[in-house]
């Protein structure tokens, strides 16, 4: 197998088992996170219900994350079977014997072939954080052991997402998710982490001031709880014990004010200021990092954003600045943020053109220097010519993502009545209409096809239309849509029916005439400071 060297702060499109083979190196990668897709709201019972005849290739559609037994698991599960990790082939052989070939099955068999690159790309000091929740975390568990070695497994992090809500009254409420954290070695990358103190322990045990400097303070103790060490064992202020330090450290400590005897006789101890403690040490139960809520701004509209706190603790821990972190299901680009917020290099894979656009956005408003190479997104016409050959949805949602523009009902495949996205945009400045986006990517037009349009802008209330073709339009089409008229606004007028061409996509103005563009339907991402490296004096 062929392996092409890593490349750092990239953004792949594209099926992510076939990028991770033939893109990204042996030992490369510093620490994987990765959130695997899955339809967690779906009934228990039905994720093992056999399916029923034939099924096309499965898909992963953006926010649709059921996966199904087809030709493509039964591929996978043969890939594992043949990979030469004996213990985890056959103990994905087991799960099948146990579950069958359902959807939970080939959620797993999915998960086991890719986990098995990942590890492969892995460095000997990297980690792999594996996200999840309660559904599938204890078969992924026992995949991660066979795959890793149970010897390698590190934490099972408990990730307070949400605060118990409805159906508590049939059963405890579920509020959380799972992050598996495995090792590919004996030695490995870690940064202890803190949290802030709790406000209550500040207030119960930090309660004295320092009159000198109005610095907080507590006392703590000084005695050795190794009563079996007679090296330590000495007499100080009058009071013999078994010390943690030294009789050197200690008078030295005492020198500097930092070792009180509050009364003449009594046992001396070390005054500890708040300022200079690191904080409470993290541990496996994290519930100080609030998910997205619906009004946060850091939210961008997408279904299963996790929040930039959440990412930046596991990279901290995890990676030191410069490292690479590669998230193979990088969804709305979360871990990307984090890791150029954190100066890490990031690869970045997805197999929607709308999450593509997504990431780029965010990136772009969030570091509008950072670098990032896109691969596998069309850069040309002839590029856009064979996505649309290989599948038009796809096509579709990169056209849509070209002019910002948010594809219909998510971009998810059905009846769209003539209706593939829309634009929305503020004649006034104010109030928001809204134009119907129509993308063709075959060879065969016609004027027909703007006259559809022109009828489903006035079905849909709508002010403006937008046929957006990968083939040049006829002269019939051009007339169609001139007959459209104009739509005429205090700000300017503008063709009702605009006709744009994908080759007219690549051109550095934007071919659209619109009104004061709103694009309050993707959220803007805050703009962000890089933390900036230490310099060495």
């Amino acid at each position: 197998m062929s392996v092409k060297p890593t490349t750092e702060n990239t953004l792949f499109y594209g099926d992510n088992l076939k990028i991770i083979r033939n893109s990204i190196a042996d030992e490369s990668v510093d620490l994987i996170y990765l959130d695997p897709p899955f339809n967690s709201n779906a009934s228990y019972n039905v994720l093992f219900k056999a399916p029923d005849g034939i099924q096309s290739p499965a898909q992963v559609e953006a926010f649709d994350d059921t996966w199904h037994w087809t030709e493509a698991a039964e591929q996978a599960f043969d890939d594992v079977m043949q990979s030469g990790n004996s213990n985890a082939s056959e103990m994905l052989r087991a799960m099948r014997v146990l579950l069958g070939t359902n959807d939970m099955m080939a959620y797993l068999t999915m998960m086991a072939v890719r986990l098995l690159e990942l590890r492969r790309v892995l460095k000997s000091t990297g980690s792999l954080y594996l996200h999840c929740d309660p559904t599938a975390s204890h078969y992924l568990k026992i995949l991660l052991d066979a795959i890793f070695g149970k010897w390698q497994f590190g934490n099972e992090i408990i990730w307070k997402r949400t605060s118990a809500k409805g159906l508590a009254f049939t059963r405890f409420a579920k509020n959380h998710d799972v992050i598996f954290r495995y090792t590919k070695s004996d030695k490995w990358i870690w940064n202890p982490s803190y949290k802030a103190h709790d406000k209550s322990y500040v207030e119960n045990f930090y309660t004295k001031v320092d009159e000198e400097t109005g610095r907080i303070f507590t006392l703590d103790n000084l005695i050795n709880p190794n009563k079996n060490r007679p090296n330590l064992k000495y007499e100080f202020l009058g009071v013999t014990r078994v010390w943690r330090w030294t009789k050197q450290r200690m008078e030295r400590a005492y020198e500097e004010g930092l070792v009180i005897q509050t009364r003449e006789g009594s046992v001396p101890r070390l005054k500890r200021f708040l300022d200079e403690q690191e904080g409470t040490p993290v541990d496996d139960i994290w519930t100080d990092i609030r998910p997205i809520q619906s009004q946060s701004k850091e939210g961008l509209g997408y279904p299963t954003q996790k929040p930039v706190a959440l990412l930046e603790r596991i990279l901290s821990a995890s990676s030191n600045e410069g490292d690479i972190v590669l998230d193979p299901f990088c969804g709305c680009g979360t871990t990307l943020h984090a890791a150029a917020k954190l100066n890490r290099k990031s690869i970045g894979i997805d197999i929607t053109h709308l999450a593509i656009g997504l990431i780029q956005r965010r990136l772009k408003d969030s570091f509008p220097t950072l670098p990032l190479n896109i691969v596998g997104v069309p850069k040309d016409v002839g590029g856009a010519r064979a996505l649309a050959l290989s599948d038009k949805y796809e096509f579709q949602k990169w056209a849509l993502s070209m002019i910002e523009a948010q594809p219909y009902k998510g971009g998810k495949k059905g009846g769209d009545g003539g209706v593939d996205g829309y634009l929305y945009f503020k004649p006034d400045g104010k109030k928001t209409e809204k134009a119907i986006v129509s993308v063709k990517g075959g060879t065969s037009l016609n004027p027909a096809m703007i006259k559809d349009l022109i009828v489903t802008v006035e079905q849909e209330d709508a002010k403006m239309g937008v046929f957006l073709t990968l083939e040049p339009p006829t002269k019939g089409m051009i007339t169609q849509a001139a007959s459209a008229g104009i739509y005429k606004t205090d700000y300017g007028s503008f063709p009702k029916i605009q006709i744009i061409t994908v080759e007219q996509l690549f051109e550095e103005t934007s071919p659209l005439r619109m009104p004061w563009q709103d694009k309050s339907g993707f959220k803007k991402a805050a703009r962000e400071e890089a933390v900036q490296p230490e310099m060495d004096l």
